[in-house]
């Protein structure tokens, strides 16, 4: 493992490049509520949107049963991390595992942090990506698409483009701020907005439901078992939040309830949002639900509220990448040029993916089981290998191999449905 000794201790764990922790040496702790809103904003992202696309594809039964299952292995698995880097801390004086990086550190030495850290920045990067897209596709739908021309343009460029690189100048300024804890207020913000918004979208689709009534599917079968399954898991990713949040909690000891409870809940808004999305739309469900309404007051506003909420969600999506980044290339120090740079490529790449519903099936089933299952698995069999019983040490095994497997799968299949569309 990755662990140094000096001759003043020889039971302190040294993790190079964090001399400067990933918050700061005189971090803000967060209150509950704070806490639970981080959370809630981390979980609740673009994903959502592309779920009711997917229970078209998985059926309105298999969906949320895979939505459940994902949920309770993804708490699961987070709190893997949290039991490892507690249980590391307290061996080791004076020992502080601020992220993810860190852990692989620990676990693994330069190679292991060295992958969390590529798989960090590409999943976390993956999501900001998702969160530009809808932003982009949704106010095209918005003030475009009634528009006679085939390719509308605006000054020379497609509308899309417009408004995503109208959204760039403001997010060089949310992204300097340095600290999870001081984007807080926002999150809490973004949450009200988001959770009215899911609301109406949902009212509305009970309504529509009750119109039309459009013939459903109970289960897609298993060819789409695995596309559905790596939405879910792109739906919850979080791991690279889950460290830092737990560090920045001001009463560690409720994080796992505060992180349940949340979880929860969001298993909940998502199973059905997706479910009755289906219901209202049936085979005509778009891969982005929003872009099925009529276009009206009630449906505009929803839509700009989710594209509120996404935006300003974007800087907490983008932190873990900082932290990353800051660490490999400005030794830990707080790099204002950097994060404007990792701004400005997120915006270019969300210019270039075709189908959003197909890229969250690719990213899940890729960067986001590993990170999500087989890294917090393998991590704690190491951390706790003498104190496990056979029934945890078969567990944790099994999502090491299931996830790989899933992985390799997942991606490939992910690869063929893409490309084959493409055809």
């Amino acid at each position: 493992m990755g662990f140094e000794t000096d001759e003043a201790s020889s039971s302190t764990l040294k993790i190079p490049g964090e001399d400067v922790p990933f918050l700061g040496q005189n971090q803000q702790l967060s209150s509950p509520s704070k806490t639970s809103a981080n959370i809630f904003m981390f979980l609740v992202g673009a994903g959502v949107l592309g779920l009711p696309y997917t229970f078209k594809k998985t059926g309105w039964l298999m969906g949320p049963l895979l939505i459940i299952s994902i949920a309770t292995l993804s708490y699961y698995c987070m709190m893997l991390l949290v039991y490892s880097r507690r249980k590391l801390e307290s061996q080791f004086e004076g020992a502080k595992i601020s992220s993810f990086g860190d852990l692989g550190f620990a676990m693994c030495g330069p190679i292991g942090r060295l992958v969390v850290d590529v798989m960090i920045v590409l999943s976390q990067a993956c999501f900001s990506v998702g969160y530009m897209i809808f932003i982009g596709n949704t106010l095209v739908y918005l003030f475009n698409s009634s528009v006679t021309e085939a390719n509308p343009r605006i000054l020379g460029f497609s509308p899309k483009s417009v408004y995503i690189w109208s959204c760039f100048p403001f997010q060089l300024g949310l992204n300097s701020v340095p600290t999870l804890t001081l984007l807080a207020p926002l999150s809490i913000f973004a949450e009200i907005v988001d959770l009215g918004a899911l609301g109406v979208v949902m009212v509305e689709d009970v309504l529509i439901y009750l119109k039309n009534r459009p013939s459903l599917e109970m289960f897609g079968g298993f060819s789409v078992f695995f596309y559905g399954l790596g939405v879910a898991v792109f739906a919850f990713e979080g791991m690279g939040l889950v460290l830092p949040l737990e560090s920045e909690t001001r009463d560690k000891n409720k994080f796992g309830k505060i992180l349940g409870l949340s979880v929860a809940f969001v298993a909940i808004l998502y199973g059905a949002f997706g479910a009755l999305g289906y219901f209202a739309f049936g085979e005509e469900t778009k891969d982005i639900i929003t872009t099925n309404f009529r276009q009206g007051s009630v449906s505009s506003l929803v839509q700009l509220g989710l594209c509120i909420n996404l935006f300003l969600a974007f800087p907490l999506m983008m932190n873990p990448v900082y932290e990353v980044m800051e660490r490999r290339f400005c030794e830990g120090r707080y790099c204002l040029w950097l994060r404007w740079l990792m701004v400005l490529t997120v915006c270019f790449v969300s210019l270039t993916v075709p189908n959003f519903a197909d890229f969250m099936s690719l990213v899940g089933s890729s960067v986001s089981v590993v990170l999500g299952f087989v890294l917090p698995a393998f991590f704690h069999l190491i951390v706790f290998k003498d104190e496990l019983g056979w029934y945890s040490l078969a567990l944790d095994a099994a999502f090491i191999v299931m996830g790989t497997t899933f992985a390799v799968y997942g991606t490939s299949s992910s690869l063929a449905k893409i490309f084959s569309e493409m055809a």
